[in-house]
């Protein structure tokens, strides 16, 4: 989940194609793993460290943060560096797919129906969770679903090793030292035992997929047995997922995140962001209604117009409690399609389809615009083919300048009024 979820959607992409059908396993002890030879880019950010002298120091930090001697050797045989970790951190690429295909796979009905099932399965939890924390059982269930099909998909690699073997590579050396420690922390107060704690290859665990330092801060003991389990206890799965969305994340208490509503052509479109919020009031008056004509509140409570397709897509209301989805994982796709599925097992109905095809550039070209952008001034972050945050606040500034509908979706239009050069923006533009 990431503040930190590595600003990345692909480990999202990729652990979420994988079919429910993998079931926890945890792997037997290993009496004497085979440790991989580091590669050299490894060590370039350690002063030359080798992998056991970098690991020795990692041990030392761990011991001074208050980890016991016990733990640190309990923990050791799994403390091995695996280069094919590094190779999945540093080769992984986030495929463009259109938000209506993703959503309509991820917030499926068998989804929204398992989440219903879920909540009336465990009503006592989700009671309580919402009562202390204020987070509503569809908006714990929907994380739920996605992360792990309810427990179904939780991961199959040694979290150790993984995060080891990242904190020693240098794209993200002290977060993963950071998340090392707090994955010993975890075994050192007794949650989960070096041989239990399996999960993603980006050192995620659970049922909800915690990073450690998550699990440290925000995991509860619901069940009542001493321990904070949230590989195989429902019970605290929903708690711990209250605490963090709550406290974490900032939840509002009694606010909603999410609706679908329906759009006038009229529109200022510049204003269709979420950097810019705006009384439900005014939205209303710009014509702006809910999907099937139903006049917005007449209130004062703040909102974004959110068009994760652009003008011609679906076109939902984002409140101040969206940002805990942005939070949670900053992908604009995976954001929007879980507070989408939040709102269908809270009762919401599908949304609707767009009247026609929205047109999408293909990968390389979409690569191409980036490019185009970074010349004209912008920054846009990673230039991958992947439109993100950077790349769309770039676009609807682009499209401002040419007098385009400025909906912050990149069109053949634009593309081609980029490739001709005749407006640049200025060369210290940075769009973030």
């Amino acid at each position: 989940m990431l503040q930190t979820r590595f600003a990345i959607a692909a480990a999202a992409l990729v652990a979420l194609a994988v079919p429910a059908s993998a079931q926890f396993a945890p792997p037997p002890r290993p009496a004497a793993p085979k440790i991989t030879a580091p590669s050299p880019r490894a060590a370039s950010c350690h002063n030359g460290a080798s992998f056991d002298r970098f690991l020795a120091d990692v041990k030392s930090q761990a011991v001074a943060a208050g980890v016991s001697q016990r733990t640190i050797a309990e923990t050791s045989p799994y403390l091995v560096y695996d280069q094919g970790i590094v190779n999945r951190d540093r080769g992984q690429r986030v495929f463009g797919q259109l938000f209506t295909e993703f959503a309509g796979r991820m917030a499926a009905p068998y989804r929204m129906q398992n989440g219903q099932q879920h909540i009336k399965r465990h009503a006592a939890a989700f009671a309580r969770a919402e009562k202390e924390y204020g987070v509503p059982p569809a908006v714990i269930a929907a994380f739920w679903g996605l992360e792990s099909d309810f427990g179904a998909n939780m991961g199959n690699l040694p979290t150790l090793k993984s995060l080891v073997s990242l904190a020693y590579d240098c794209r993200r050396s002290e977060m993963f030292v950071n998340e090392t420690i707090a994955a010993l922390k975890i075994i050192d107060r007794g949650d989960l035992t070096p041989e239990e704690m399996i999960g993603s290859w980006a050192g995620e665990l659970g049922q909800t997929q915690f990073l450690p330092t998550h699990y440290v801060n925000y995991a509860v003991d619901y069940d009542g047995d001493g321990r904070r389990d949230l590989l195989r206890s429902e019970d605290d799965v929903i708690g711990s997922t209250a605490n963090y969305i709550a406290n974490g994340l900032k939840w509002r208490r009694g606010e909603p995140w999410l609706e679908e509503i329906k759009v006038p052509s009229s529109l200022p479109w510049e204003q269709t962001d979420l950097s810019i919020q705006l009384p439900r009031s005014k939205w209303a008056q710009l014509g702006v209604t809910y999907p099937d004509g139903r006049p917005l509140p007449n209130d004062n409570l703040a909102a974004s117009v959110l068009l994760p397709m652009g003008r011609n897509g679906p076109a939902f209301m984002a409140y101040a409690n969206f940002a805990a989805y942005t939070e949670w994982n900053n992908s604009l796709i995976y954001s929007t399609t879980a507070g989408y599925l939040a709102s269908r097992i809270a009762g919401a109905p599908p949304m609707r389809k767009p009247s026609g095809p929205v047109a999408q550039l293909p990968f390389n070209e979409l690569k191409e615009l980036q490019q185009l952008l970074v010349r004209a001034g912008f920054n846009v972050g990673k230039v991958d083919g992947v439109l993100g945050q950077q790349s769309r606040a770039a676009v609807k500034a682009m499209q401002i300048k040419y007098g385009l509908p400025a909906d912050s979706w990149p069109t053949a239009e634009l593309l081609a009024r980029m490739r001709g050069g005749t407006a640049q923006a200025q060369p210290t533009a940075t769009v973030r």
